[in-house]
């Protein structure tokens, strides 16, 4: 299998390999695969961006990661693996996991109000993650809890530690999510839709904050995201994610300058401009949406919504991930500036896409 890294990113030594992943779940219907064959790796210092829309398995992949699904409803595939410090996180015990999770891997959760416990006061949460996994003193974890809060902007923190997460903002408890994170400085820091729910002006904050702490500690940070803007603002590389499996990776500006999926193509266009004028139209949108998992089609699963299907090899092969026109890992049968001849008929679908 390709992997998903681009060929024109300079990259220290990986702090994360994560190959072949494939997660599924027992339910009452059998097991169903919510990722599939994912392949990707992260350097200290950089920041992974991982996009798509919602139920594409960007969040199934990072608590993969973590070991956060329930071990009695999950099955790993045989050759996946999570390699962290030499060791393959699928395999680890519920004891090595604990050492790892909040320590060396740390998560920032989409929502901090269910995140953060509300019958605890802030300073108690931190001091939690900290007694766990530091030899600190009750003493030595409440100034460091204080500084942590400091570290993340948040004023007055030595009142800020007794309070409860209802006495604050949801831009302040997404600041006390970062400050636990990382009050172990942790090696790997994900950041599960971090900016969800805030107002924009929050969510540059927030955003600035994070890329002064990753130059501060040279952290490294997988973003889960459906915001191309955020992903545009703070990642070095990005992973395209569609319908459980990974369709296009590669640098920045190779993504949204070149984009060599018909689907990374239309998330960009989805894009509101700066500029656009009122009138000239409705914004462009992605027709349909991502297949059920339960009625996955045969061949390309972009198929019934990519205006550049051509109606038989699309609809019946299943394209794999592989080189495309630039070097970079593409899952397509016809890349975009691909010299690939792509048969001159197109589905009713697709001529419908190009026309609109």
């Amino acid at each position: 299998m390709s992997d998903t890294t681009s060929p024109n990113t300079t990259k220290a030594e990986p702090l994360l390999r994560v190959r072949n992943l494939s997660t599924s779940f027992k339910t009452d219907r059998g097991v169903v695969t919510a990722i599939d064959d994912v392949s990707f790796e992260v350097a200290p210092g950089e920041t992974l961006g991982i996009v798509g829309e919602s139920g594409c398995g960007k969040t199934v992949t990072s608590k993969s990661v973590m070991r956060l699904l329930p071990d009695h409803l999950t099955i790993y595939g045989k050759e996946s693996e999570i390699l962290y410090g030499g060791k393959n996180l699928v395999r680890a015990s519920a004891g090595e996991m604990r050492l790892v999770r909040g320590d060396k891997i740390a998560m920032i959760f989409q929502e901090p109000m269910t995140a953060l416990n509300p019958v605890f006061t802030i300073g108690w949460q931190l001091d939690e993650t900290l007694k766990y996994h530091t030899d600190l003193n009750k003493r030595q974890r409440r100034e460091r809890s204080i500084e942590m809060l400091r570290l993340v902007e948040i004023p007055n923190p030595e009142q800020r530690v007794k309070e409860y997460p209802h006495q604050l903002s949801g831009g302040m408890r997404q600041r006390v999510m970062i400050a636990i994170a990382l009050s172990c400085e942790p090696d790997i820091l994900i950041a599960d839709e971090p900016t969800t729910a805030l107002d924009v002006t929050i969510q540059a904050q927030i955003l600035d904050l994070m890329n002064g702490l990753k130059r501060k500690f040279n952290t490294a940070i997988m973003l889960i995201t459906h915001d191309l803007g955020v992903v545009a603002t703070v990642c070095d590389r990005v992973m395209v994610m569609y319908a459980g499996r990974v369709i296009e990776s590669g640098s920045v500006g190779d993504i949204f300058h070149n984009p060599q999926h018909p689907y990374t193509k239309a998330l960009l266009e989805s894009i509101p401009k700066r500029g656009r004028k009122s009138g000239t139209g409705r914004l462009p949108t992605i027709p349909g949406i991502v297949p059920s998992l339960w009625e996955l089609p045969e061949g390309c699963r972009f198929e019934d919504r990519c205006p550049y299907s051509d109606g038989d090899r699309c609809v019946h092969v299943e394209p794999v991930l592989e080189q495309g026109p630039d070097g970079r890992p593409v899952r397509c049968h016809y890349p975009l500036g691909s010299s690939r001849e792509r048969p001159a008929k197109l589905t009713t679908s697709a001529a419908r896409g190009a026309q609109g």
